[in-house]
């Protein structure tokens, strides 16, 4: 059985990151019995060297990244002699939000998206790996969540339209803004309300991953009309 350091070294040269791991319990939506749960992701643009020269990329197929990580994800998973699972494919969707505030010290902000202690608003969890059997695990990260401590808030003020809000998120204002001319700062450079966040700036998607996300982001709304 791998360790969870030789686990995180076969991910990273998949061009994916360990992002914690935790001891499922009943409540926790796991699909099948499983001792541990490794979560995979990305902080910054750590994975876009890798998904940008990959096939999936450029093929003009749906869905490039998911198809991706699926691959990716999946031979690793049978090396290790694990399952895949995926924040996508659903419904059903699988909890990783859930997961996640188990595996690392992470939280959610007042935009909804998780945040990190270290990462700020720019990582994301990509999959899992299931083992079925108990791995020694890191002791979890207990720190506190930064918005706390952030008086002034400006992930709420920062958006030109008003989508975000402490009631909610208006996800049909976001879309209508990105996809009109005026939106071109956000289209290319990632939300505005997300940049505006204090915490490590320094990791915000390079343009060309940021412009990746926003035209996915904008595809989806399109195709739920």
């Amino acid at each position: 059985m791998p360790s969870y350091t030789d686990i995180a070294e076969r991910l990273a040269q998949i061009g994916l990151v360990a992002r914690g791991a935790f001891r499922p319990a009943e409540e926790d939506g796991v699909p099948d019995p499983a001792a541990t749960i490794v979560l995979a992701g990305s902080i910054g643009s750590s994975l876009w060297p890798a998904f940008s020269t990959a096939p999936e990329a450029e093929d003009g197929q749906p869905d490039p990244l998911d198809r991706w990580t699926q691959r990716v994800l999946s031979t690793l998973a049978l090396e290790l002699g694990a399952t895949p699972l995926f924040p996508f494919g659903g419904p059903p969707h699988l909890p990783f939000q859930r997961w996640a505030q188990k595996a690392e010290a992470v939280a959610p902000s007042p935009i909804g998206i998780l945040i990190h202690p270290d990462h700020g608003l720019w990582h994301a969890y990509r999959g899992a790996l299931a083992f079925a059997t108990p791995i020694d695990l890191p002791p979890r990260d207990q720190r506190a969540r930064p918005c706390d401590s952030c008086a002034t808030k400006p992930c709420l003020s920062t958006c030109p339209v008003g989508a975000f809000s402490r009631t909610g998120y208006d996800v049909a204002r976001c879309a209508s803004h990105i996809g009109a001319p005026e939106g071109g700062d956000c289209l290319g450079g990632s939300c505005l309300a997300r940049r505006a966040c204090p915490v490590a700036p320094d990791l915000a998607y390079e343009s060309a991953q940021a412009r990746f996300h926003m035209t996915a982001f904008l595809a989806a709304r399109r195709g739920k009309r």
